[in-house]
């Protein structure tokens, strides 16, 4: 265990609340922003897709570089990028310097994401390790849970810029904090440094999202579709690539050699995917069509991340006892039926506990049975050597999973001119969730190995 157990623990969380709150907090902040800024429609997503993007692409390459160099190094340098990205965003005048901005968050917490969770692997060990990183699980979903409520109140009262400086300050504690007490580590043996791998995953996912967002409009014709074959071609190339370097590639194909691994994957992109739609396009409807409070919009989803960090210690144990293929079957098929109760809402005056509650509590029981036995059996599936890697893509993937999803919302919020076009996109919308989520149940029971022992 480091010297300072207290402090790097308390370093890791303050820094990656920072990434979690922003994960969540713009949502509420969509409809003030459009108008301020005078976004088009189309375009809107990409204010969340802006920061997703980085992300999920550079994730491992994050991880790699701390491995390589210094996890405390480039903890740090994550801060400081996603402080100053923070401050660009608050001072935005248009919607191409706000989405530069994101873009630049999104790279901040592609290297202190990764970082903080190696940071905790390498100061504590033994049941101290898994203390630890439960305790920095938990605070990571409350982070999550309150960017939404805090930021819509700050919307509500202040303004929506306001919501980027919550930032600074956790910031300069997290960066206090590692600096004065979290020791620098090294792999002897680092991950590889797949930087060429990881421009081309990040370049083909811009170009595909450009593409589905550009769909969505009337106009759209040669474009978008000269960016999604581009954006295919760099995704094969990415992918001979990945394969001609082996085991030192960011990505190492012979993950996918087990059935079980594949499914998770297919799992979590279809699984999070409905989930990505839920917390981006309820926040927007109740603000947009139903005049909700941005507070009382960021409150209506607070059983989600409650309920997962609620649920996440119980269903471990459940998935190392039974194995988790159940528990992600029953999960993700419990998911899908909130999702689909989300088409019954109507218009004018709903009432948050018969009409938004019901559906809300599915989808958080239904995401709190699944979280834990999905981590714990993507580490399973392959063998030692690529536990990390493993975790890492999975988590790549969640984050991919939300961009595509954002990026198809593009044709829900370009019919936000008139209230019924716009809810037959929103029906719709939860309608194509519900089918991802029952995909991702019938992945769990025919592609996923039922031997917990495994």
């Amino acid at each position: 265990m480091g010297l300072h157990p207290r402090a790097t623990l308390a370093a890791t969380i303050l820094g990656s609340s920072l990434a979690f709150i922003d994960g969540s907090v713009v949502n509420v902040a969509l409809p003030a922003l459009a108008r301020d800024l005078k976004v088009d429609p189309a375009n809107l997503s990409w204010a969340i897709n802006a920061y997703l993007l980085p992300l999920g692409a550079l994730i491992l390459l994050g991880g790699a570089l701390g491995d390589h160099f210094g996890r405390r190094r480039f903890f740090q340098i994550g801060i400081a990028t996603f402080t100053c990205a923070s401050v660009m965003c608050a001072g935005a005048p248009s919607l191409p310097w706000l989405l530069a901005a994101r873009a630049l968050q999104g790279l901040g917490a592609a290297l202190l994401l990764p970082n903080s969770l190696a940071i905790l692997g390498g100061g504590f060990t033994g049941e101290a390790r898994g203390r630890a990183i439960g305790t920095w699980a938990a605070a990571g979903a409350l982070a999550g849970a309150l960017g939404p409520v805090v930021g819509g109140w700050m919307v509500d009262t202040v303004g929506w810029r306001t919501i980027f400086l919550l930032n600074p300050p956790i910031a300069a504690g997290a960066a206090y904090l590692a600096w004065k007490y979290v020791e620098e580590r090294k792999e002897s043996r680092p991950a590889p440094l797949d930087a060429a791998g990881a421009g081309l995953a990040t370049v083909a996912l811009g170009l595909l999202t450009w593409a589905l967002t550009k769909a969505s409009e009337s106009t759209a014709g040669y474009a978008a579709w000269s960016a999604a074959l581009a954006g295919c071609f760099l995704l094969g190339a990415f992918l001979w690539h990945e394969r001609k370097l082996g085991d030192r590639a960011i990505m190492p194909l012979s993950m996918f050699a087990a059935p079980t691994f594949v499914g998770l994957t297919l799992l979590t992109l279809f699984l999070y995917g409905s989930l990505g739609g839920l917390i981006v396009l309820l926040p927007f409807f109740l603000i947009k069509i139903e005049n909700w409070l941005a507070i009382a919009a960021g409150a209506a989803l607070l059983p989600v991340p409650l309920l997962i960090g609620l649920g996440s210690r119980f269903m471990g144990r459940v998935a190392s006892r039974y194995g988790a293929r159940l528990p992600l079957a029953i999960g993700s098929g419990v998911v899908g039926i909130g999702l689909a109760l989300y088409a019954r809402i109507g218009t004018h005056g709903i009432n948050y506990w018969l009409d938004v509650f019901p559906p809300t509590l599915l989808v958080a029981l239904g995401m709190g049975a699944c979280v834990a036995p999905l981590t714990t059996a993507v580490m399973a599936s392959v063998d030692a050597d690529h536990v990390g890697l493993a975790s890492g893509f999975n988590s790549a993937v969640a984050r991919i999973a939300g961009l595509i999803a954002t990026a198809l919302l593009a044709f829900v919020f370009a019919r936000q001119g008139s209230t019924l076009t716009f809810m037959v996109g929103f029906r719709a919308a939860a309608l194509i969730g519900a089918a991802s989520a029952v995909l991702a149940a019938g992945f769990a029971l025919f592609l996923i190995d039922g031997d917990h022992r495994h």
